[in-house]
């Protein structure tokens, strides 16, 4: 399929003028009231961590592990995520500018230690995902990424334990390698993305394997499984490892959190993939509405749990807005879409995640009809 085919040109014309006054009144509410938000947020993150280390020597548990989970999760896809597009460019807050944010290892560690090495994540997300939403140089196309699967002769059953493992470790397997090609691809390192069946994005005796365990694996590991739990040997050995065992639970399900949020956000039999480019900035932002989708919106402990992703459609036709902003503007947003016969399709995360498992597993796929609205 090519570009989806646009509506009248009346109709059409009167949507995007719609849209571009909506972009409009939305920018011109931003305010330090962002800026307080986006504070406050980040301390609640914070404090999951916190409370989670505090009590992470009491023995292995589930609440601990969560809280650490939540925090971790919530470091990524809120802080880190929405500053990393120049959200929060536009205050005076130079902590929080993305030509600042995790730059360098000092910073790294103080604002986003994560196995995703923040350039590469600008570099495959910011860039490559969010310019070519749908197509197959997308890199994060969950239906193209998963043929090997979708295609293979494996049973059912164990192509849905595949997708159970792959969402238990995800990041590790998925995120980091991919992002740190597109690191090495940057720096002029690489010449192109190798397949991460290729041995040399992991093997340490490789320039390429080794940048991956030496900036991402090694760091993130020594300090959350080693470094921290190891404050704790003051209480005995026991407190010891049991943060070490709450803190690579909480490595558990944080995979599996962030898996059930972001993998879930483009995927699904009623979204769309595209055969080419975008033809101008308007079918550009028809397509960002039409291959995404929200969850349940609205609240900040709802919106924290889901990471901020459920505003998914407004964050891909403006990518560079608040998460204040991304709350004023989403039933602006959808209403403007349901006025003019746009699809804007938002569900719950579980009727998501089950229609992204079968098209992972090979029993859906992506539309690709020419979309026609009325």
């Amino acid at each position: 399929m090519g570009a989806p085919q646009k509506q009248t040109e009346d109709g059409q014309g009167a949507f995007f003028d719609e849209l571009d006054a909506l972009e409009a009144e939305i920018r011109a509410g931003l305010s330090e009231d962002d800026l307080a938000h986006l504070k406050r947020i980040s301390r609640a993150g914070r404090a999951c961590s916190a409370a989670g280390w505090a009590t992470a020597w009491m023995g292995p548990n589930l609440l601990s592990a969560g809280l650490l989970a939540l925090g971790r999760s919530g470091r990524w896809t809120t802080v880190g995520h929405h500053v990393s597009h120049g959200g929060y460019d536009r205050l005076n807050a130079p902590r929080y500018h993305r030509k600042n944010f995790a730059k360098g290892w000092r910073r790294r560690m103080r604002d986003w230690l994560d196995v995703i090495p923040p350039a590469g994540w600008d570099r495959e997300h910011n860039t490559l995902h969010h310019t070519r939403l749908g197509e197959s140089a997308d890199p994060d196309l969950v239906e193209h990424n998963l043929d090997w699967l979708r295609d293979s002769d494996l049973p059912m059953p164990v192509r849905y334990a595949l997708v159970a493992v792959m969402a238990s470790a995800w990041k590790w397997i998925y995120y980091a390698p991919s992002t740190m090609q597109e690191e090495l691809i940057a720096a002029g390192v690489s010449k192109e993305r190798r397949s991460l069946s290729d041995w040399r994005v992991w093997s340490p005796t490789h320039p390429d394997g080794r940048a991956l365990w030496l900036r991402s694996f090694l760091p993130y590991a020594a300090v959350n499984f080693a470094l921290l739990p190891s404050l704790f040997l003051p209480l005995g050995p026991l407190a010891a490892a049991s943060a070490a065992s709450n803190s690579l639970l909480a490595e558990l399900l944080t995979n599996l959190h962030t898996f059930v949020i972001i993998t879930t956000n483009h995927a699904g039999e009623d979204l769309y993939a595209f055969a080419d480019a975008p033809t101008d900035r308007r079918d550009f932002q028809l397509r960002q509405i039409l291959g995404s989708v929200n969850y349940r919106c609205g609240g900040d402990l709802n919106d924290y749990l889901h990471g901020w992703l459920n505003y998914q459609i407004e964050h891909h036709v403006w990518p560079d807005l608040t998460m204040r902003q991304y709350q004023r503007a989403q039933p602006k947003l959808k209403a403007l879409c349901e006025k003019h016969g746009i699809p804007y399709v938002q569900e719950s995360i579980w009727t998501r995640l089950r229609k992204t498992t079968d098209v992972m597993i090979g029993t859906a796929s992506m539309k690709r009809t020419a979309f026609t609205a009325a």
